[in-house]
């Protein structure tokens, strides 16, 4: 019997939460109370329609994601020229006619052109990926290496 009694003070100590919980903040400073002021609130609607509510994943979230340290997989590696830039760009380009859901990272880390595959937290899942562009046979040299990557 004391044990109900606590469960059915409990439930509505709850719903009492979840009924103040379900008001939004506007509407709780708006509320007269007696021996505290009032508060009045001026602002545009669009504002108030905004709270609370949820953002979605876009590519502004992407390009801010935190970066932690992982694997990459390399599929180039050429000179300073203007060639290897073009072969670089090419590698990328054959690597995402493949593997269409792979991320593509062609860029010139001094003194050279790269092209890297993915964003892998661990060496087990860059590997994957490794042997399956191997298999193709359209790459020569193929090989996991260590790099900053997103999310």
């Amino acid at each position: 019997m004391r044990y109900l009694r606590l469960l059915g003070v409990g439930l509505a100590m709850s719903f009492g939460l979840v009924a103040n919980a379900q008001e939004s903040i506007f509407d709780g400073l708006s509320q007269q109370q007696p021996g505290q002021g009032a508060v009045t609130i001026h602002q545009d609607a669009r504002l108030k329609a905004l709270v609370g509510q949820t953002r979605s994943y876009s590519e502004a979230t992407q390009k801010t994601s935190p970066k932690v340290q992982g694997f990459r997989v390399q599929v180039y590696a050429g000179n300073n020229s203007q060639q290897a830039r073009t072969e670089a760009s090419q590698m990328g380009e054959k690597v995402k006619a493949l593997f269409p859901e792979l991320e593509v990272y062609t860029q010139f880390v001094s003194p050279r052109w790269i092209c890297r595959v993915g964003d892998y937290r661990s060496i087990e899942e860059a590997d994957f990926v490794m042997r399956q562009l191997k298999s193709t046979g359209s790459f020569k040299e193929v090989s996991i290496v260590r790099s900053v990557v997103k999310l």
